[in-house]
């Protein structure tokens, strides 16, 4: 049985997807069984979780997206990850400007690769914006565990714990963040080291 309620769970998403940061601790998740603990850790109501609150996270293995449109990191998520999406989440929004983003990092809009530089950008991955045909050789080939960018000479876009993060999927809700995913057809698949 579970040591914590599903309203306790309930109410901590709620709060999450609402801007504010709810952390459930660990040894709230763990199981007991006849007086014995089997997972989790000590949690000690006195000690405030130290969260960095330009990224909130929820629990769970993916990141999800809020009413905002913006993109809520998983708890387990490495910083860089973190880094990111809250990278990714400032200019979520913004619209899309052939050539955004590769003359000044902070700039009106962004075009595809600008909005991918832009975020990597966040995690102190690149120096400068590349256009979508450089990223055919930057990083590692294949896909990472938690950041995998699919790229042509045309178009880029990238999948952040298990998020997609694409200008062309602004005109669907306004955000540059989406859950459904598209094809990976003819694009070549590259990810960050360690990620």
């Amino acid at each position: 049985m579970a040591s914590f309620s599903i309203r306790s769970l309930a109410v901590s998403i709620s709060l999450a997807l609402a801007g504010t940061v709810a952390l459930v601790p660990a040894a709230s998740l763990a199981q007991t069984t006849g007086g014995t603990t089997t997972g989790g850790s000590a949690y000690d109501p006195n000690t405030p979780p130290v969260v960095d609150p330009a990224t909130p996270v929820l629990p769970g293995p993916t990141a999800t997206i809020d009413a905002a449109g913006l993109a809520v990191a998983p708890a387990g998520a490495p910083k860089k990850v973190r880094q990111i999406i809250a990278a990714g989440n400032k200019i979520a929004a913004k619209p899309y400007v052939y050539g955004g983003g590769h003359t000044r990092w902070r700039d009106r809009g962004y075009d595809c690769s600008g909005s991918v530089s832009y975020a990597l950008r966040g995690a102190k991955l690149l120096r400068s914006p590349l256009a979508s045909g450089d990223f055919k050789s930057w990083g590692e080939a294949g896909t990472g565990t938690w950041v995998t960018l699919y790229t042509k000479s045309i178009h880029i876009y990238m999948v952040v714990a298990g998020l997609r993060f694409d200008t062309s999927g602004r005109s669907k809700g306004g955000s540059r963040w989406q859950a459904d995913m598209r094809s990976t057809r003819g694009y070549v698949v590259r990810h960050p080291a360690g990620l």
